[in-house]
């Protein structure tokens, strides 16, 4: 992987710490946390779509994996250090599984969202119908619809008693999405990256110059759903309850919006997207006169009308426009002034 450049690393972590620093003297740490946490899950999804051209509908699915396999492992462990890694280490194996399956079987695009929504449909229905005593993992039972309540919060490594939560806990995600925002940035720079920007761009070409397609499309893909998973255990440490609600058609198709609104090809894109979108319904969550559902779908449809590249694309051409200098009038030749002058 390449070294992501000094001076890039550098602007990355000073605009992330005065952004850190001043959003909760405007909003609090409570709200801003579940924004961070959706900002990392839009970008997982920003980083297979808009990067690697998989259209993935199942990004709920590693979302509500991560956020199970936590409460699971910290049920059984006792301590949140290692039921982290595992949140991350599951859907990314899963993920891998599937993509073994979806891209060495040659599937074609639509056919890849159709088995990555049904693959969330089912893992849905799986853990609604999970209620009895028989449905236990270790000491954890899953608890069906009523989901899996009471398990260990994120705490100091190996320090179970010491918990983190409230302003320590939104520095953790804060600190976490800058460390993934950065790793995404450094694998976009590497040759990795590049080669799978070309995949997107034209599959067949990069098949021919002899590059492995589908091993590459199956390691991308792994890597967005450990992104997701990490994502789904800090919602797990946020919400400290998990319910198969995660898993929800209505979840999978809010983090495809979130990169719609906010401009799939970019890495900022989708993060904006997710916590304007989710800030939004916060606000709307408010009210009662109108449908939450409704704004999100009319939004949707504005953004696919009007601005279908999203928010960042659409403000980088805007900008370029209108930092573009006019060109400049050729000054005339000395010699035709003098004679100008002369005459």
């Amino acid at each position: 992987m390449a070294i992501l450049p000094l001076k890039e690393a550098v602007t990355t972590i000073l605009v992330a710490a005065v952004l850190i620093y001043t959003l909760p003297l405007m909003i609090s740490t409570y709200t801003l946390s579940i924004l961070l946490i959706y900002a990392m899950l839009g970008l997982s999804l920003g980083l297979i779509w808009g990067f690697g051209g998989i259209l993935c509908f199942g990004q709920a699915a590693f979302f509500g994996l991560g956020a199970y396999s936590y409460a699971i492992a910290a049920i059984n462990i006792g301590e949140s250090t290692l039921p982290m890694v595992i949140a991350v280490l599951v859907p990314a194996l899963f993920a891998a599984v599937m993509g073994v399956f979806m891209f060495y079987g040659r599937l074609a695009d639509v056919y890849l969202g159709v088995i990555t929504l049904v693959v969330t449909l089912i893992l849905f229905k799986f853990i609604n119908s999970t209620a009895g005593p028989s449905y236990v993992i270790g000491k954890a039972r899953l608890g069906g619809y009523n989901g899996i309540p009471g398990f260990q919060t994120l705490n100091v490594p190996g320090q179970p008693d010491s918990y983190i939560w409230g302003d320590p806990f939104y520095y953790v995600c804060a600190v976490a999405l800058v460390i993934v925002f950065l790793f995404v940035t450094a694998l976009l720079r590497s040759s990795f990256g590049r080669i799978a920007v070309g995949i997107r761009e034209n599959e067949q070409r990069m098949s021919l110059m002899g590059y492995d397609v589908r091993a590459r499309k199956t390691v991308l893909f792994a890597i967005g759903a450990g992104i997701a998973g990490l994502a789904g255990a800090l919602f797990a440490n946020w919400a400290e309850i998990v319910t198969p609600g995660l898993y929800s058609l209505g979840q999978s198709a809010e983090i495809i919006i979130w990169c719609i609104v906010g401009g799939l090809g970019t890495r900022v894109g989708p993060m904006l997207g997710a916590a304007g979108l989710a800030y939004l319904k916060f606000m709307l969550g408010q009210q009662s006169m109108i449908d939450n559902t409704l704004i999100t779908g009319l939004i949707l449809v504005l953004f696919v009308l009007f601005l279908p590249k999203g928010i960042v694309p659409a403000v980088a051409d805007l900008w370029k426009l209108s930092v573009r200098r006019r060109p400049r009038r050729k000054r005339p030749n000395r010699r035709i002034r003098a004679e100008r002058v002369d005459g």
